[in-house]
């Protein structure tokens, strides 16, 4: 039987996979757990060893890993990388999933690239660390963008692992929304650590505040459909409830009271520096949302 009559007939089609790091791994146990024969190679063939053990065909190379099936998920340290692994193999007739971390750019350049090798192609964006993969109640998934046929015909065996999410044919989408919520998650962060350090030298058990942190910045995340909303209309004036002269002034005492705690504010300033910017432009009576403009070089 060749490898496109088993993609198309098999209940758990096989599954090449290039990488068994950390989340490689995940993703070979997964599929292997739902009845997927699955193909590995790796960089180090050590790191396959235990997958072999579970039931995992390993291939000595990436080019007869390649060619063991229809189905090729890549999933190693970045775009260079996959450049590497893939040089040799012949891709003609196959469906690369390229599971990497890139840049929007990236994703589009490789998606090229793949084209000239007769592969349809996919990038995707895991939002997910390797302990979530496989656990159906984790909340894990991936976003996908590319060929919207090769989406469609590998969704089963691409939502065993995590959620498959398909964000659009620009193959440059998969990373740009995981860049996106990884670039909001850092902001975040950055707010937790300022908050925590502001109550470091204090009589306050971290452990006590940690509970009233992750329930304030829940309930103020939901905001995000109003700013939101205020792009796609381009009135920044809507619906605002706390307009950007009076969290500007807030911002004052926010700075102050770092300074009082001794606490550095590098982590604030970059934030309120533009509100202090788009304010001066002229938008007091509105939300924050018109400061996008300014990060993208929009503003007059």
């Amino acid at each position: 039987m060749t490898d496109n009559a088993r993609s198309h007939t098999s209940p758990t089609p096989p599954v090449t996979l290039l990488g068994a790091g950390a989340m490689g791994s995940a993703l070979a146990r997964a599929w292997l757990a739902a009845g997927h024969p699955v193909t590995v190679w790796n960089r180090t063939p050590a790191r396959a060893e235990a997958l072999a053990a579970e039931g995992a065909a390993v291939a000595a190379s990436a080019a007869e890993a390649v060619a063991a099936g229809r189905l090729v998920v890549v999933c190693l340290l970045d775009d260079a990388s996959v450049g590497e692994a893939l040089a040799d193999a012949d891709l003609t007739g196959r469906d690369l999933v390229d599971l990497t971390t890139g840049t929007p750019a990236q994703g589009r350049a490789r998606a090229a690239w793949a084209t000239e090798r007769g592969a349809r192609f996919l990038d995707a964006g895991i939002m997910a660390v390797p302990p979530m993969i496989g656990k159906p109640d984790s909340g894990a998934y991936v976003f996908y963008s590319g060929s919207p046929e090769l989406f469609e015909e590998h969704r089963a065996t691409l939502a065993v692992p995590a959620g498959a999410r398909y964000v659009g044919a620009d193959p440059g989408f998969a990373a740009l929304h995981d860049v996106a919520l990884l670039s909001a998650m850092s902001g975040m962060f950055a707010g937790v650590l300022h908050a925590f350090a502001l109550i470091r030298r204090e009589d306050i058990a971290p452990t006590d505040f940690a509970p009233l942190l992750v329930s304030w910045l829940t309930a103020m995340a939901q905001l995000a459909h109003q700013t939101a909303e205020q792009l796609e209309s381009g009135d920044y004036g809507k619906d605002v409830v706390s307009n950007l002269a009076m969290q500007a002034a807030g911002n004052v005492t926010l700075l102050r009271t770092a300074e009082e705690q001794g606490v550095s504010a590098e982590l604030l300033t970059p934030y309120t520096e533009l509100m202090d910017r788009w304010l001066a432009a002229g938008h007091g009576d509105e939300d924050t949302a018109g400061m996008v403009e300014l990060l993208t070089g929009e503003a007059s």
